[in-house]
């Protein structure tokens, strides 16, 4: 199991608790849920760019992703309902909480002019942050990369603020910007 997971237990908790005046450690909000999505525009010309983000995609979070196809036809795109346009994987339990520490501690600070993370939450307690390129993450083999895909990456919280979401996302260690 992943150390920040004991870290949440063990450190996370109770200073929410303590913060936020708790009084069960299971009212303490937690990370529920990460969603990787990968949108793929080229393949609709090339079917090859599909199979090599879906790749990338099970190489970097550790499982196979689905496939995400067009739910209408839009001809100015060349674009027929059903067709493969990305990918995505929802990452759960322990597959979560590694693919986050890698994210945080090796992934987030090898953007590039890195001055922390905007801390626009969505109102309802959940966090989404856009990566321009993969390669951010060491898992990604550079020789094997012919395109620049990027990632939207969604972390969905049990908080019911935003201030209660923000609080714990700083606690785990995401870097915020600093106003």
């Amino acid at each position: 199991m992943a150390r920040i997971r004991d870290y949440y237990v063990s450190s996370v908790v109770p200073k929410m608790m303590e913060e936020f005046g708790y009084t069960n450690r299971l009212q303490a909000p937690r990370l529920e849920k990460i969603t990787l999505n990968m949108g793929v525009g080229d393949a609709v010309r090339d079917r090859a760019v599909i199979d090599e983000a879906v790749g990338h995609m099970a190489t970097i979070c550790g499982q196979r992703p689905v496939l995400t196809v067009a739910r209408k036809s839009i001809a100015g795109f060349k674009l027929r309902a059903g067709m493969p346009i990305g990918c995505k994987a929802t990452l759960r339990g322990a597959r979560m909480y590694e693919f986050f520490e890698r994210l945080v501690n090796v992934a987030v600070p090898r953007f590039r002019d890195f001055r922390g993370l905007p801390d626009t939450l969505d109102g309802k307690g959940n966090y989404n942050i856009g990566i321009e390129e993969i390669i951010v993450f060491p898992e990604v083999n550079l020789d094997k990369v012919k395109r620049a895909f990027g990632m939207h990456i969604s972390m969905v919280t049990t908080a019911k603020t935003d201030a209660e979401a923000k609080r714990l996302l700083e606690l785990l260690g995401l870097p915020f910007r600093r106003r």
